[in-house]
């Protein structure tokens, strides 16, 4: 069945849902036992205030009519049909019995009515309902299969619509112009013949029917509270035909109270789902949005990604390139300076290979194997790729290494590609201060509590204070052409070493990063 309509015919309810039902019932229920000790007092005539009812009823039914016509024409369910047909019928039925009702608009009524008319159309009206609510009881019962219709939902509709509107026409005409074919049921104009309790309690039994059918097996959320529609109407009969003894009495006007209610229950209900599924689908449609715009950040950031670590090792193989090509143009040939330019080249050709195969494994859920890394040596190893861009940089180097350091568990590409970028960061921040404050710190110790701690520091112009915790978020960069994803990246890499990279300044001016990583055992 379509999302549409499942929460309404075929979802079980929730436990709020069935506390709600079984609150509305109470309460009608403890409405109905304060009236029934003054059910039988009589009150004045009020003639206006049952087309006034009328009225209410015939907007709020013609209401859930559409609203379960509408649903039928998704889901093509049988039981839907024929209750909307049910809530038109009453819809329709209230016409003829507002205008009809003596003293309302003429003193005997409009339509050629007599005195048994409008008693009459009441039955009708409850009867017409309580077999609707009886046969969507049992179609709900019956296999999906046989519950659906095949044929268009329009014709479908138009054909209830129709029969519909023959039955109240015809029903109309029988309590009026032939009201002589139906027994008497009232006396005079205040006191009830004793012959209504038969199709009173005809109604009662066709509800209770109903109810019970709904009770067995699985109910849904709609029967949840047709049962206590039902419940509302059988209590509406008690008050119209068996407790009071005479028209215009307190159980009188009490049991149109309750056809209000039973008229306004499921509209209600409609209403409440509808604005319920309405804010889920906004939820829904917010949440895929938002889903989609983190996909195209993803592909955005990976994208970046790749471009700014694979640009470093590129870069490299550049630079060394071009060194070979003067070292080779020497008058004699520095062959083996171009040899050393040459490997360092193809250490960086190397290095684009691991960075694409590193940053796959970065956006991905799959670990890379971790080896027992020389911290000491995998740093020398980036200084000394990074040697030439530092001197190209006018940047002097103060390189203290801890003696014995112990090794780590590590992935070597991805550290290496941690220490390389911290670096190129310190070098491109000096580029703005004097050649003799350019001055890059390398260090290595080990820490007291059981750590190793790369520390990386520059004589740059320093953070500023209120961008400094958010400089390891992604796409946030001080670089005027930075893409603001080399320390989101960094971070991510130390973490998931189970390490932690921290930025502090430096005194009296500059940057410090600090590489924190557990050792191994």
């Amino acid at each position: 069945m379509d999302a549409a309509s499942a929460w309404l015919v075929d979802l079980p309810p929730t436990m709020r849902q069935s506390c709600s039902a079984i609150v509305v019932a109470v309460v009608v229920l403890v409405g109905f036992g304060t009236v029934v000790p003054f059910a039988g007092r009589p009150l004045a005539e009020l003639n206006a205030f049952f087309p006034s009812l009328d009225a209410i009823v015939f907007v709020t039914d013609l209401i859930t009519a559409v609203l379960l016509f509408a649903l039928f024409s998704i889901s093509r369910s049988r039981p839907l049909l024929v209750l909307a047909s049910g809530y038109l019928f009453t819809a329709l039925i209230v016409i003829p019995h507002a205008l009809t009702f003596a003293g309302a608009f003429s003193p005997s009524g409009l339509l050629g009515a007599g005195i048994q008319t409008g008693s009459w159309l009441f039955i009708f009206w409850h009867i017409g309902f309580a077999v609707a609510l009886l046969a969507y009881a049992v179609l709900r019962k019956q296999k999906r299969t046989k519950s659906i219709f095949t044929t268009s939902a329009l014709t479908a509709i138009s054909c209830c619509v129709a029969g519909v509107f023959v039955l109240v026409c015809g029903l109309a005409w029988l309590a009026t112009a032939g009201a002589t074919l139906l027994p008497p049921i009232i006396l005079d104009k205040t006191h009830i013949s004793g012959l209504v309790v038969y199709p009173v309690w005809l109604t009662i039994l066709i509800c209770a029917i109903a109810i019970g059918v709904l009770l067995v097996g699985r109910r849904s959320v709609l029967d949840q509270w047709l049962m206590v529609v039902a419940l509302v109407s059988i209590l509406d009969m008690v008050f119209s035909g068996l407790l009071p003894t005479v028209r215009f009495s307190v159980g009188f006007y009490a049991g149109r109270v309750l056809s209000l209610i039973t008229s306004s229950i499921v509209l209600i209900v409609l209403l409440a789902e509808t604005t319920r599924l309405y804010v889920s689908l906004a939820r829904s449609n917010a949440m895929l949005q938002r889903e989609q715009n983190n996909k195209l950040m993803n592909l955005e950031a990976m994208a970046a990604s790749i471009a700014h670590e694979v640009k470093q090792p590129l870069t490299g193989v550049t630079t060394f390139g071009s060194a070979t090509l003067r070292f080779l143009g020497q008058t004699p040939p520095n062959v083996e300076r171009a040899v050393s330019a040459v490997n360092k080249m193809i250490f960086a050709g190397h290095s684009a290979g691991q960075v694409l195969d590193n940053i796959r494994a970065l956006f991905g859920k799959a670990e890379l194997a971790k080896d027992q890394i020389d911290v000491n040596k995998l740093s020398l190893d980036v200084l000394g790729t990074l040697d030439t861009d530092l001197r190209s940089h006018r940047i002097s180097s103060s390189i203290s290494l801890a003696p014995e350091l112990p090794p780590i568990m590590a992935h070597k590409v991805q550290l290496q590609e941690v220490i390389t970028n911290l670096i190129h960061n310190a070098m491109e921040a000096m580029d703005s201060v004097p050649d003799d404050y350019r001055v890059l710190k390398f260090v290595t110790e080990l820490s007291a509590n059981n750590t190793i701690t790369i520390t990386v520091e520059d004589t740059g112009p320093g953070f500023d204070p209120d961008k400094l915790d958010a400089i390891f978020d992604a796409f946030v960069t001080t670089k005027p052409h930075g893409m603001g994803l080399g320390l989101a990246i960094c971070r991510t890499i130390i973490e998931r070493h189970g390490g932690r990279l921290s930025a502090s300044s430096a005194i009296p001016r500059g940057a410090i990063f600090r590489v924190i990583l557990p050792r191994t055992n």
